[in-house]
């Protein structure tokens, strides 16, 4: 993008003012071509250029960008560039952050895996500084109340029942950043721990479950629109015409939302259009990604285990995927080339649906008075620069 596909000046007021040009896709925003204005870290004006030109007629105009997305949210992400969130060394969990901003996901919940419980909580509490300062965007427990019988990736040494006590400490660690915790609704005491997280402003995902279409379809009734879904079809049993399960229970759920690996990796381009198709405006894009995104084969970590890569997939040495390796902006494209999403339906499960999801204010839109958080690509949805609360990162 040349110097002038974004044009900077100064306000009456002395603040600075980004002009960007493009073609809009957003939730709230379809414009072929728009110009979006920008002071300080938030977005001020968004309107169709020939607006925006009668209104500036003085001013010098922006080229035409290419295409303008929303900076995207992830809501499940457990690390990248060699560098992981289930850490207590603040340092590599803000690289993890910002390595994944400059791929365009401005927005990110770090998640941590199931490990002994003093080491979640001390993650747990190392992450609640990050969003404090803003680096994420909030804080994703998977474990450790998870079914062994689908824990996948997780380290079944700690897996445990639902324990109050334990939640209340790693609530308590979070400081009101820990947004989502995963739990497998068969165990005992998922009930009474469900309804704490509830109480404490915690969204409660179903995930990594053994249960059946009844079991799974009880668990998400009480949580009503407020409901998500752990990776869909990853850590569950899968979709039968003779056992729906709990991929059936999720996607006949009016009101849930549920997470989709779209890396070509975790589901085929034929499941995901089905979801799509089945769940629309309820899909959340994620990349479940860790510590190799963005890295060559080799080895790596994720919590207690080792996890080797080889051809960009992620295995830990039971065989079970483990994790992703992909960024979300690649996420989206798949889900429109390979998928047949419509742009704006795999923008939207990249932005909106997942900040609803976990309950994340002002990101995930063009609108006026959110952060200032942008992604510029091409017509191929390749990236070119990102702006991250009003700074441009790449």
């Amino acid at each position: 993008m040349s110097d002038r596909a974004e044009r900077t000046v100064s306000t009456a007021m002395g603040r600075p003012e980004i002009h960007v040009r493009g073609r809009l896709v957003s939730d709230a925003q379809m414009l072929d071509d728009g110009v979006i204005t920008v002071a300080g870290d938030r977005i001020t004006d968004v309107r169709p250029f020939t607006e925006w030109a009668v209104a500036h007629p003085d001013s010098e105009r922006p080229e035409y960008a290419g295409t303008v997305l929303p900076g995207l949210v992830d809501i499940h992400n457990h690390g990248g560039y060699g560098h992981r969130f289930d850490t207590v060394d603040a340092a590599e969990a803000d690289a993890a952050a910002r390595f994944h901003h400059s791929r365009g996901s401005t927005t990110v919940l770090a998640s941590v895996v199931t490990g002994a419980a003093e080491d979640m909580v001390a993650q747990v509490a190392t992450l609640r500084r990050l969003a404090e300062d803003g680096v994420i965007g909030g804080i994703h427990a998977e474990g450790p109340f998870l079914a062994a019988a689908r824990c996948g990736a997780q380290d079944p040494r700690f897996l445990r029942d639902p324990d109050s006590e334990l939640t209340k400490q790693l609530v308590a660690a979070g400081g009101g950043h820990l947004r989502v915790m995963t739990i497998a609704p068969e165990l005992p005491g998922y009930a009474a721990v469900a309804q704490q997280l509830c109480d404490s402003g915690v969204v409660v995902a179903l995930g990594h479950t053994d249960t059946d279409f009844p079991g799974f379809q009880n668990a998400l009734h009480p949580r009503g629109s407020g409901a998500l879904v752990t990776h869909l079809a990853n850590g569950m049993p899968p979709l039968h015409h003779r056992s729906g399960g709990p991929v059936a229970a999720a996607l006949v759920a009016a009101g849930v939302t549920v997470e989709l690996i779209g890396d070509a990796v975790h589901v085929d381009a034929g499941f995901a259009a089905l979801v799509f198709a089945a769940a629309p405006g309820r899909v959340a894009l994620i990349t479940d990604a860790m510590q190799a995104a963005g890295m060559p084969d080799g080895e790596y970590r994720l919590g207690p285990q080792t996890v080797r890569v080889a051809d960009g997939v992620a295995r830990v040495p039971s065989g079970s995927i483990a994790g992703g390796t992909s960024t979300l902006l690649r996420c989206v494209s798949w889900a429109v080339t390979a998928c047949g999403v419509p742009l704006r339906e795999a923008v939207r499960a990249a932005t909106t649906v997942p900040a609803t999801a976990a309950g994340l204010a002002e990101v995930g839109d063009l609108r006026p008075g959110w952060f200032a958080d942008l992604v510029i690509a091409d017509d191929n949805l390749h990236l070119r620069r990102v702006l991250r609360r009003g700074q441009w990162l790449s």
